[in-house]
């Protein structure tokens, strides 16, 4: 449920570390460079979105490889893809529209987005050369169905989320937000930990670390330290968790 109220005279300050790396981020990806902005952060944000089944379709007509991984990460990350583009048709998210600077978006692709890519090229390529911890149907299952689960969690959190707020600012405490505070982060996390088990190399840990830490993190933080104003806040902070049920 959610309530309209009036919110805490004295909402929790967000930590030092967490608005240096927003500003930062921010700089980089919004206001690099200066000069003009064309485009909005959305546009950048989908073009690699939209862009990704066709390019490792690409690849795999480069590389010759129809090995049934190689299909199966296809569909995992590029109907992700153009699921992402659905939501965005039907739900936009009002922090993707502000715009950007031609060096900003250079930086949003070249710091996280672009490496999204290396995850399908460095499978299809067969640079990377996994040997699974389980056999591999099973590992295929595995990986499958974490990626369905993390799109379902995501793509239901964003609408809830987006259509609760236009009706009126409030803290959304039930539904997809009853039991964790940041579903939608879930869901992402879900949907590219699916890709990196799928490639099972050390760079995709390594490119989710950074931005699970230095963006997910950041932003989840932030978030909590405005939901503080509400009186239900910390009411609501007792009974659900951050991100996982039962453990954190």
């Amino acid at each position: 449920m959610y309530t309209q109220t009036t919110p805490a005279t004295a909402p929790a300050a967000a930590p030092r570390w967490a608005v240096a790396l927003r500003r930062l981020t921010d700089y980089l990806v919004h206001d690099f460079g200066g000069g003009p902005r064309p485009w909005t952060f959305a546009t950048v944000i989908n073009f690699q979105k939209a862009g990704t089944f066709v390019f490792l379709g690409l690849l795999m007509a480069y590389y010759r490889n129809d090995a049934p991984a190689a299909w199966i990460y296809l569909a995992m990350h590029g109907s992700y893809g153009l699921v992402w583009i659905l939501k965005d048709l039907a739900f936009p998210d009002p922090n993707w529209q502000v715009r950007i600077t031609i060096g900003g978006g250079i930086n949003a692709f070249a710091a996280v987005l672009g490496w999204y890519w290396v995850f399908g090229w460095l499978l299809i390529s067969g640079t990377a050369s996994p040997v699974y911890p389980l056999p591999e149907p099973a590992w295929f299952c595995l990986c499958i169905s974490l990626c369905m689960l993390g799109s379902a969690i995501m793509v239901a959190a964003d609408a809830q989320k987006y259509f609760t707020l236009r009706e009126r600012r409030a803290l959304i405490t039930d539904g997809m937000f009853r039991y964790v505070r940041h579903p939608n982060y879930l869901g992402e996390m879900m949907i590219y930990g699916s890709f990196a088990l799928m490639v099972w190399h050390w760079l995709p840990v390594v490119v989710l670390a950074w931005v699970w830490l230095g963006v997910f993190a950041v932003n989840m933080r932030l978030k909590e330290a405005s939901m503080a104003r509400y009186p239900q806040w910390a009411a609501y902070r007792r009974r659900s968790w951050w991100l996982l049920p039962g453990l954190f």
